[in-house]
C-alpha cells in the first residue's frame, strides 16, 4: 500500500500555549479524502533516557515523584535537551552523570521512542550505558529522586507484572535485556 495515501498536510495552525517544557498547537490538516479536520499538537523539545547496566547485570533505576499522576514511580535516568539541536549522546551522558553521579565507558544507542504519537511530537532517544564509574549526584535544584540498584531481570518481570508503568523505562528495560542476551549468546 502506498503511504504516501495517508498523509495529513498541514493547512494552518495557530498557538494555544507556550510554556517552558511544551508549545500547544491548534492545526488545521486536510485528510487523504480531502476533507480537513482539526489536529491538537503538543511540540516538545525532545529528551534521551539511559538504562546504566553495571558489569553484574543491575540496573540504575530512580522512584520519583511524578506530579500529573500524583505517584512515586520506578524510571531510568531521563531528561529533556537543552536544545532541539543538541547532541542527544552528550545529553544522555549529563543527564545520568546529574542524577545518578555515574559516567560510563560504553553507550549503545537503542533507538526512539514516541511516548504519545497521537498527540505530541516527543522523541526520546534510549541509550543502554556500560562500564559504569560512580560519582556523586548533582540534582537540579527542583529535582527530588532515589537512586537504586536492582537485577535486571527482576525489572524484566517488573515490566512484565506491571509494576513499572513509566513507558520508556518498560520499553528500555525490556530491548536492553534482549540486546544484552543476544550478545551473550554470541559469545
Amino acid at each position: 500500500m502506498d503511504e504516501k495515501k495517508l498523509r495529513e498536510v498541514q493547512t494552518g495552525s495557530e498557538n494555544i500555549f507556550d510554556g517552558i517544557i511544551l508549545n500547544v498547537k491548534r492545526d488545521r490538516v486536510r485528510l487523504p479524502n480531502g476533507h480537513e479536520s482539526v489536529r491538537e499538537v503538543v511540540r516538545h523539545i525532545g529528551a534521551v533516557c539511559v538504562i546504566p547496566v553495571t558489569d553484574d547485570g543491575r540496573v540504575v533505576v530512580e522512584r520519583q515523584y511524578r506530579y500529573p499522576i500524583d505517584q512515586v514511580i520506578t524510571e531510568i535516568p531521563a531528561g529533556k535537551l537543552d536544545s532541539r539541536e543538541e547532541d542527544r549522546l552528550d545529553a544522555a551522558k549529563r543527564e545520568l552523570a546529574e542524577e545518578t553521579g555515574i559516567t560510563a565507558d560504553s553507550w549503545i544507542n537503542m533507538g526512539l521512542y514516541y511516548p504519545a504519537a497521537a498527540y505530541s511530537d516527543e522523541k526520546i532517544t534510549m541509550y543502554l550505558a556500560q562500564g559504569l564509574h560512580l560519582g556523586k549526584q548533582h540534582l537540579d535544584e527542583d529535582e527530588f529522586l532515589n537512586v537504586s540498584f536492582v537485577p535486571l531481570e527482576q525489572l524484566v518481570e517488573e515490566v512484565l507484572s506491571g509494576e513499572i508503568t513509566d513507558g520508556k523505562t518498560q520499553v528500555a528495560i525490556l530491548k536492553a535485556a534482549r540486546l544484552l542476551q543476544r550478545r551473550k549468546e554470541q559469545g
